[in-house]
């Protein structure tokens, strides 16, 4: 049997709130109050409404704490919290996304540079210090930064665009629930593995952050199989998104060149950090 919980002035808020409840395992939705202009939030079963209550009044103390938004997310759903303004987009709040995943802005930040500056005709020099050398030269030269930075060079803004957007939503989800190293390390990890495995397949010439992409991707996938508590998810529409996009790389029917090895390898990095994660985990809570 339902029970009503709390009536809220906002429906952005009423259904954030109810978004969070059901991804604690308190299945909730909002309806119109039969009174007045609120909306409220109805828990599902009557008998969840002890766990429900600390979630309502923590809610009610810090409406704008990221893990609500990250809920509506993960199922889905986008909540406007400010109909009819376009405040998504808005200095402050491109500022305060920045707070909560600094490690993660770092990196937006500077691809971005770079393919501004490369847009204003400075690719060449950027590409210089940037790109991928054949791996003898980086280890003979020790220019060992190269096994990393050509995840900034983008050649399109349709690269760059799909791969800034990608990080900056699944990067900075493990940035927000597993704190800066974690973020730091899948990135770099991810980043020098599928960098080393495109060059030794095909040479030197491709960039992008799409093998970090697919490193995050599988991270949160994977860890949202073996760890649901941990907070991290991604919804199965978007893995099969991005896997059926993975496969068709490798059939060249598409209109671009895809660094296929990066992805793959990317994928089964992330995957593999996961697991290990889980792994000690796991045998932590045994001894």
């Amino acid at each position: 049997m339902s029970k009503p919980l709390i009536a809220i002035s906002s429906e952005g808020y009423a259904h954030l709130l109810a978004n969070y409840l059901t991804s604690q395992s308190l299945p909730a939705h909002v309806q119109p109050h039969p009174d007045n202009d609120d909306y409220v939030v109805v828990l599902q079963n009557a008998s969840d409404v002890e766990l429900a209550l600390p979630i309502c009044e923590a809610f009610l103390k810090h409406p704008g704490d990221p893990k609500y938004q990250q809920a509506a997310w993960q199922s889905g759903e986008h909540v406007d919290l400010h109909p009819g303004k376009p405040s998504n987009l808005s200095v402050a709040n491109l500022v305060n996304w920045a707070k909560t995943a600094p490690f993660t802005a770092v990196i937006l930040f500077i691809c971005t540079a770079v393919f501004v500056l490369s847009y204003l005709g400075f690719f060449d020099v950027l590409g210089s210090s940037l790109r991928m050398l054949p791996l003898n030269e980086v280890l003979s030269s020790h220019e060992y930064w190269r096994l990393i930075t050509p995840a900034f060079l983008h050649f399109s803004a349709l690269h760059f665009i799909f791969n800034l957007l990608w990080w900056s939503m699944i990067g900075g989800q493990i940035e927000r629930v597993l704190g800066f190293s974690m973020i730091l390390l899948v990135f770099s990890i991810s980043a020098v593995a599928s960098n080393v495995a495109q060059a030794l397949v095909s040479g030197p010439a491709f960039g992008g952050l799409s093998g970090v992409v697919y490193a995050v991707l599988g991270f949160v996938w994977w860890l949202g199989w073996l760890k649901p508590t941990w907070g991290l998810s991604m919804p199965r529409s978007i893995v099969g998104f991005m896997l059926v996009w993975l496969v068709l790389g490798y059939t060249d029917v598409l209109w671009v060149n895809m660094a296929n090895t990066a992805h793959t390898v990317g994928l089964i990095s992330g995957c593999a950090l996961a697991a290990l994660l889980a792994l000690g985990d796991s045998r932590r809570k045994q001894t």
